[in-house]
């Protein structure tokens, strides 16, 4: 596998990500779709450092506490759909009004 197959594969993940978060109204669905757009970038961490970097655990690294962080958010956006849910039945972001500020 080159780098252009890598890259163009982790564009196409990222493309995925960005239609599913600007088209999905279901709060589960942008999660999935934000988790998409991350793991696109931790394929190209990891193809740079493969193909380009001197030390090539730099990238593998790097990606391991990208994984780390993107963890620690969905539990807690998870936890916030679950809250969300409970209290209004629906997880329809559009219909979500009262999260936004009223000052606006």
């Amino acid at each position: 596998m080159t780098l252009q197959a890598c890259l163009l594969f982790a564009f196409m993940l990222f493309a995925i990500g960005i239609y599913g978060i600007l088209t999905r109204r279901n709060a589960i669905g942008v999660l999935i779709s934000m988790e998409l757009m991350l793991n696109a970038a931790n394929i190209n961490f990891i193809a740079f450092a493969h193909f380009k970097a001197i030390d090539a655990t730099a990238g593998a690294i790097f990606s391991l506490f990208v994984i780390a962080i993107t963890a620690c958010e969905m539990a807690i956006a998870l936890a916030l759909a679950i809250t969300v849910y409970r209290r209004h039945w629906h997880l329809d972001v559009d219909r979500l009004t009262e999260l936004r500020d009223p000052d606006v």
